[in-house]
């Protein structure tokens, strides 16, 4: 500390002892580098003694020191200007009041001026020069970067690595031509990003850095399939919503992953409008514990409910995010319930003593191959554990409901697509009856999801392959997690009740060719380093998924990236009626009775699964 105040005594005295050497330059200048007359001697005196203290006052009046040389910036040179400016001003002022500014050369007047902020200023940029520039690991005891993008994030990147960085950035490459041939910090911009290869076999590149943060998906797979083929190692900045306080530095990069090679354009929330639905409410997550059930709990508690009531029946899931819950967010009732929501009157004791007013439901069952083997379970999870949910939420008087549902439920081809269809069913015509709002949110695949395809294919790569891929031709729409939640949160307050909120998923994304990515994305060539295995399409499993009935008749809705689908009532009489005896089946473990069942709650459910194996489950006898 002591050293510090020292160093600022020292600046100090620096900048106050410019002040008498610039107004002496400016009388120096003005009477053509040649002595002083007499007669201005006197006034040049009375000029010191007014201008040092004046401005020694304003330096430290207008905080020039409170800035660190080796980081001066921009502000730093502001803040200097001010103060030599008001300094002048009554610099003048007071030389006016005292000799009328008899024999004061108004030219000195107009240098010293410019001299005082030339010296002040000046020693800062030569400071931070030398700092910047000549203390820095030796370049050639530093891996030597190629850095893609001239922009501002660039910008950013290059001067840190110049000033301390483990990298030693000598060449830039952009697609913009206006920038090539100029420089940033001494590097220049050498080419355009298609140059990469022969930059890094003339310059001994060891790894390139992507500083584009608006990079989209043909950009960032172009530059992985350039890294790839001359086998040089390549790491990016953050996205433009990553990025902390939009500051790009070194300690920033990491990996290229997956959702960098999806590039899907950020989507833009009603945030004010969330966290004023959501703030001092009490809120239920069924399924707290999963992917989607996690994130929703993370994203709701940044919004300051009152209750934040946790539900899921696997101890180790729920555990992990009360963990969390309790440790970010503080300020927030966290409720952590083991449970199940097929337990009726679990449910029923915890509404009653909770009373929340918006319930988001996204317990379930949903992995494809798993469900086509179990398909009573499945029926007994999705279908009658929503119906239970769904029903207690009516009687306790909850507000809303939301149900997390999936593009399996159109025109479904497996159990798990079938029992989210009637689940959908049962919360739309269960609204229609009820004064509780039931809103519905459907949309694709979430990356890294427990149970998705990403992490199989992940560690298949890892371990040297080969990567099963079910057919080269089957495409699945993709979104990341957070994306999810977020447009499952705007579908909460923009929705009225009854409708499905179909999300744009933007284009379909051919798994074979994803696949590939990954492969390249560690620095190995498909079919040559890593094997791609096709095994067929899995039972229950489409080629092309689907987000939409054609008679729902799409429209859109107050966000771009939100779509409305109409929901169509059904007989109650009838839905109540099949529920009771598909859930009957199920219960019984008779699979051909569930499967017949849930053909007939959903005649579009069309099925490549062969269940004539499976024997009616016996009831358990006990032996008394």
């Amino acid at each position: 500390m002591f050293s510090r105040i020292r160093s600022r005594w020292v600046i100090f005295a620096h900048d106050v002892a410019w002040v008498p050497v610039s107004v002496t330059l400016a009388y120096w200048l003005r009477f053509n580098l040649g002595a002083f007359p007499p007669k201005f001697i006197e006034e040049y005196f009375c000029f010191l003694v007014i201008a040092i203290p004046v401005h020694a006052f304003t330096f430290w009046l207008f905080g020039c020191y409170r800035g660190i040389w080796r980081f001066a910036s921009i502000p730093d040179f502001l803040r200097l200007a001010a103060a030599v400016g008001v300094g002048v001003l009554v610099t003048v002022l007071a030389l006016f009041m005292t000799i009328r500014l008899v024999d004061v050369p108004r030219s000195a007047i107009v240098l010293y001026p410019l001299l005082l902020l030339a010296g002040v200023g000046g020693a800062r940029v030569v400071y931070r020069a030398i700092r910047d520039h000549g203390i820095r690991p030796a370049a050639d005891m530093r891996p030597r970067a190629l850095v893609l993008g001239a922009g501002r994030a660039g910008e950013m990147l290059v001067r840190d690595l110049l000033r301390h960085g483990p990298f030693h950035p000598v060449a830039l490459l952009d697609d913009d031509r206006l920038k090539h041939g100029k420089e940033l910090h001494g590097v220049r911009v050498r080419g355009r990003i298609d140059d990469l290869p022969q930059l890094v076999r003339s310059y001994d590149v060891s790894i390139v850095l992507i500083a584009m943060p608006s990079a989209g998906r043909e950009v960032m797979d172009r530059i992985v399939r350039l890294c790839t083929d001359v086998r040089v190692e390549f790491r990016t900045l953050p996205t433009l919503q990553e990025l902390s306080h939009g500051k790009a530095d070194s300690s920033q990069l990491r990996p290229v992953t997956v959702e960098d090679l999806l590039g899907r354009d950020p989507i833009d929330l009603d945030c004010g409008r969330i966290a004023d639905f959501l703030a001092n409410r009490v809120v239920t997550v069924t399924g707290g514990g999963g992917s989607i059930g996690s994130e929703l709990c993370r994203q709701i508690a940044a919004h300051g409910p009152r209750t934040l009531l946790v539900i899921d029946n696997s101890e180790f899931n729920l555990y992990r995010i009360e963990m969390e819950l309790k440790n970010r967010f503080a300020g927030v009732n966290v409720v952590a319930v083991i449970g199940d929501v097929r337990d009726a009157a679990l449910m029923q004791r915890l509404f009653a003593r909770h009373q929340p007013s918006v319930v988001f439901h996204a317990a379930a069952y949903k992995h494809v191959p798993i469900l086509e083997e179990n398909p009573c379970q499945g029926v007994l999870n999705n279908v009658a554990g929503t119906k239970v949910i769904a029903d207690v939420a009516v009687e306790a008087g909850v507000e809303r409901f939301v149900l997390v549902s999936t593009d399996k439920t159109v025109n479904p081809t497996s159990v798990m697509g079938a029992t989210k269809r009637v689940a959908e069913i049962y919360c739309q015509n269960l609204g229609r009856r009820t004064a509780t709002r039931f809103i519905t949110t459907r949309f694709g695949n979430v990356l890294g999801s427990c149970g998705s395809a990403i992490p199989l294919f992940e560690e298949q790569i890892r371990s040297g392959g080969p990567v099963t891929v079910t057919d080269p031709e089957v495409t699945r729409y993709f979104m990341t997690t957070q994306e999810a939640v977020g447009l499952i949160l705007q579908a909460t307050v923009i929705g009225s009740g009854g409708e499905i909120f179909v999300m744009d998923m933007g284009k379909p994304i051919l798994i074979r060719e994803l696949v590939e990515k990954m492969i390249r994305l560690t620095g190995k060539v498909p079919q040559r380093d890593i094997e791609v295995v096709y095994t067929g399409l899995r039972p229950g499993e489409k080629l092309h998924e689907e987000l939409f009935y054609k008679n729902e008749n799409l429209v859109p809705t107050q966000h771009p990236k939100l779509l409305q689908a109409s929901s169509f009532p059904v007989d109650w009489s009838a839905l109540s009626l099949g529920l009771a005896e598909l859930t009957r089946a199920a219960e019984d473990g008779n699979t051909i009775l569930t499967i017949d069942r849930l053909r007939e709650l959903v005649p579009e459910f069309a099925t490549r699964t062969d269940w004539s194996h499976h024997a009616r489950a016996p009831h358990l006898r006990v032996i008394q």
